[in-house]
């Protein structure tokens, strides 16, 4: 076992539980790019690994009751028969590379544009002051368009095992626009359950799986996407969101074939710019100042009880 593989796949795994986005999308390339992976073995490794992350996620989520069981059956029904056609196209194209990666391009331009989308949603959302605290329960489920989302999170996990998560938090949150983040990150990571281990059977059948590889990511996942989870049924929906739109963000610019440094000079560049501009909207030394005010101000009105009137 590598104890920096067990590091990274911790990292990962909690963004995975926080958001339930951008397990393959940073565990494949981490391994590829960082520990030398062979990307056959990495891909194969990351899927079986996820056979035991994810239940952990979706078993927080049953437990907390932010799981909508009948948005996902109709996901299922979409996307595991959709996974083993998106396998079929792809040994169809003789395993192309080429025909994955303009696979990969166009899926990084849609994370993006979701990502871009979310954002510009939050701000409006924000000025006009609408909540997203609908009740997952509560939800009327939409089956046509709910299978499609499926079937789309499936064909792109078939040809690139990879994205699904990521796209299907994306359309889900569009879908549902009223039900809270962390709701749907619970469905979410329910509906990926049998979606990954139909993909991992495949990978286990015809893939190459390194025991020692797998085993470092779920020693390092598993705790990992525990406490991710509870974080994300518990907080609220202004946490979690922003933690989801950058998953996306870094998932969608590793697709469209973003380098390393530069991938991670630009996610940098993002939370310093999102910190400035926090710091500039909040003020929060002005709360403070008010606060400390509000103590002093109030000691100066008390009045003695024995005192005369």
């Amino acid at each position: 076992m590598d104890p920096y593989i067990v590091l990274g796949s911790a990292v990962i795994g909690l963004l995975v539980g926080v958001t339930g986005a951008g397990g393959g999308a940073l565990m494949t390339p981490m391994l590829i790019l960082l520990f030398g992976v062979k990307p056959s073995t990495a891909i194969s490794s990351d899927l079986v690994a996820a056979v035991v992350m994810r239940p952990i996620g979706a078993a927080v989520h049953l437990r907390q009751k932010t799981v909508n069981l009948q948005l996902v059956g109709y996901l299922t029904m979409g996307s595991v028969p959709m996974a083993f056609f998106g396998a079929y196209l792809l040994h169809l194209f003789g395993n192309a590379s080429s025909a994955e990666d303009k696979v990969q391009i166009a899926l990084g331009a849609a994370l993006l544009l979701g990502a871009a989308a979310m954002i510009v949603r939050s701000a409006l959302d924000r000025r006009n002051g609408h909540l997203r605290q609908g009740v997952v329960h509560d939800l009327t489920v939409q089956p046509l368009k709910t299978v499609a989302v499926g079937m789309i999170g499936g064909i792109i996990v078939g040809i690139t095992s990879v994205g699904s998560g990521s796209l299907m938090i994306v359309m889900l949150l569009f879908l549902y626009p009223m039900i809270g983040a962390n709701q749907l990150v619970g469905t979410d990571l329910t509906q990926a359950v049998p979606l990954t281990a139909a993909a991992a059977l495949g990978a286990l059948a015809f893939g190459h799986v390194e025991l020692s590889v797998t085993t470092s990511l779920i020693i390092g996942s598993v705790p990992a996407v525990l406490v991710g989870s509870f974080l994300s049924s518990r907080a609220p929906d202004r946490y979690i969101r922003p933690a989801i739109t950058f998953v996306i963000l870094a998932s969608g610019l590793k697709y469209v074939g973003v380098g390393t440094t530069a991938l991670g000079w630009t996610l940098c560049s993002v939370l310093l710019v999102v910190a400035v501009v926090w710091l500039v909207s909040a003020r929060p030394w002005r709360k403070e100042v008010l606060r400390r005010g509000g103590v002093e101000g109030s000691g100066t009105l008390s009045v003695d009880p024995a005192a005369p009137d």
